[in-house]
């Protein structure tokens, strides 16, 4: 059993390396984009390798990774050429950009101070707000390389249907956050399991795992709507599942694990966790609440986390996480329409991660 999990991990690191590789072809075609002529100054050509360098490939990859997982579980590994190996890589990458797109944005609402283990980008002494205009390079860096890689593929259409589409569902996701919480004005009424759900399943399922499973089946040629309905559905469940861990560890992860400084307390958010405590908490711990949830300051913080202490909301995320788990296993083995294997690579990488 050993030997099969290092082979697996020698593989998934192999894989990463090529990936990666990918990502280096990109870049220096974006940086050279025959769009904006011959003109374009050195600093400018500096600065984007610089910007795209910083923000977009680092993280777990998981995402881009995955389009070439569903790819190959729906194709079989044998009846793959090389070509569309790598078209699939660079549709990862562009939902990579996608990532590094919300992410820079993300970070400027909430105000965060570090990302995947270094400051965030608008916190760069020479960057601030220009990383508005920054995140929409890296958008738009999205559908110059649909262009150039896909504009003569059948499937062209739909993949920027498909971009298009999940962006907007990931926005409307996010503004559906930033509105039930906002920073500096606390409304627990607001703080609904329905609510939440929403919140995460738009501003989280969506783009990190429909979008992979999804490029996987169209660039593999399936039009069938009842596939894209069953990837969509378990989906939404592993989106889920990824938002509630994420919740999770921001307050119990550590830091120098997961890469940033947890700040969902402070921020104000519609965290699983808060919500789990409304629903749990006296009328007393409710006041607590009330009190110093939202606040900055590091006695407030430290009595969220002590109330969450007490109502033993570790222990409940544990047991969510098994039958969560539980529940997708049933979904994917209960459907015949798609391949296992089309889901399977991408849970086994989040199931019961540490950052």
């Amino acid at each position: 059993m050993s030997g099969n999990n290092t082979k697996q991990k020698t593989d998934a690191h192999q894989e990463k390396q090529e990936f990666l590789k990918v990502f280096d072809q990109l870049r220096d075609e974006l940086v050279h984009d025959d769009l904006l002529g011959d003109g374009q100054p050195e600093q400018t050509k500096e600065w984007m390798k610089r910007m795209i360098d910083y923000n977009v490939p680092h993280g777990k990859l998981n995402r881009g990774m995955a389009v070439l997982d569903a790819f190959k579980a729906s194709v079989g590994e044998g009846e793959m050429s090389e070509e569309q190996i790598h078209k699939a890589r660079i549709l990862g990458w562009c939902i990579e950009f996608l990532q590094a797109y919300f992410l820079v944005a993300d970070d400027i609402m909430d105000h965060s101070i570090t990302r995947r283990g270094q400051p965030c980008w608008y916190k760069q002494p020479d960057i601030g707000l220009i990383a508005i205009n920054d995140g929409i390079i890296l958008e738009s860096c999205i559908y110059r390389i649909l262009k150039k890689h896909f504009s003569t593929s059948e499937v062209y259409v739909d993949l920027l249907d498909l971009f298009h589409e999940v962006t907007h569902q990931t926005a409307h996701g996010q503004l559906l956050d930033t509105t039930t919480a906002p920073i500096g004005s606390v409304d627990l009424s607001r703080y609904t399991e329905e609510r939440y759900m929403r919140i995460v399943t738009y501003k989280t399922a969506f783009y990190t795992f429909y979008l992979p499973i999804a490029c996987g089946l169209r660039l593999q040629g399936t039009s069938d709507p009842k596939a894209y309905a069953i990837a969509e559905d378990i989906c939404m469940t592993m989106g889920q599942y990824f938002q509630i861990q994420d919740d999770y560890l921001d307050c119990f992860g550590d830091p120098e694990t997961i890469g940033k400084i947890g700040t969902d307390i402070e921020d104000n958010k519609c965290s699983w966790l808060v919500v789990q405590a409304l629903k749990r908490a006296t009328d007393e711990q409710k006041s607590v609440i009330e009190k110093n949830y939202g606040k900055a300051d590091a006695a407030s913080v430290s009595a969220i986390k002590s109330l969450y202490n007490d109502l033993e909301l570790e222990k409940l995320f544990k047991e969510y996480e098994t039958s969560s788990y539980n529940d997708m296993i049933a979904k994917i083995e209960g459907q015949d329409v798609l391949p296992k294997d089309v889901f399977m690579p991408l849970l086994n990488r989040i199931y019961k991660r540490t950052k």
